[in-house]
């Protein structure tokens, strides 16, 4: 699949040092560093989101919530992991998600959508983190609130797995909803 540096899309979906090292460390997350640097490589555009939580968030579990405190604002978690390349000529934009409250979804309370569309995004690539969590929501909202063809990346992606097969139940939603599952491989210049 050819991609078109003019109107394919990579976004790619919290790949945030809590998420990797920190304290909500998906499982051999750091493998995916390498495949996504190599897809950076290939888009001319690229979005990443980033879970952006204000300090005692309702989602963090001394408030309640199912989570340990994660992607605290301006900390070193929230940030995107250090070994994340973007080449000189890339244009690179942020959506930052869940200030007030957990937002799974890069598309939840953003402007994400309305940023596709004035960019003319025909295709839109999807890699990063969870499989089962934020990548899932982002993917089926994509399918749903765009006008775009939604491509995950399953080679791009890694789960949380809190159950056995997670992951894979988030795959099938994921291809359920419209998206089409690729690889990498399948990306051309």
């Amino acid at each position: 699949m050819k991609i078109d540096k003019k109107t394919d899309v990579l976004l790619i979906v919290d790949f945030q040092n809590d998420f990797i090292t920190g304290s909500l460390a998906v499982p051999e997350a750091e493998k995916l560093i390498p495949i996504i640097n190599k897809c950076i490589k290939k888009f001319s555009i690229v979005i990443v989101s980033r879970d952006s939580h204000k300090e005692n968030h309702p989602s963090f579990i001394p408030q309640g919530g199912p989570w340990p405190d994660h992607c605290v604002q301006n900390t070193y978690g929230a940030e995107i992991h250090p070994s994340i390349f973007f080449p000189k000529n890339t244009k690179v934009a942020t959506i930052f998600k869940g200030f007030n409250q957990e937002a799974y979804s890069a598309f939840d309370r953003t402007t994400l959508d309305v940023m596709l569309k004035v960019m003319g995004t025909k295709r839109l690539f999807i890699c990063g983190l969870a499989t089962d969590y934020c990548v899932k929501a982002t993917t089926i909202d994509a399918t749903n609130k765009t006008m775009t063809e939604v491509f995950l990346l399953s080679d791009g992606v890694k789960a949380v797995n809190l159950n056995d097969g997670d992951g894979v139940n988030a795959l099938g939603k994921i291809r359920y909803a419209g998206a089409k599952l690729i690889t990498i491989a399948d990306l051309k210049e």
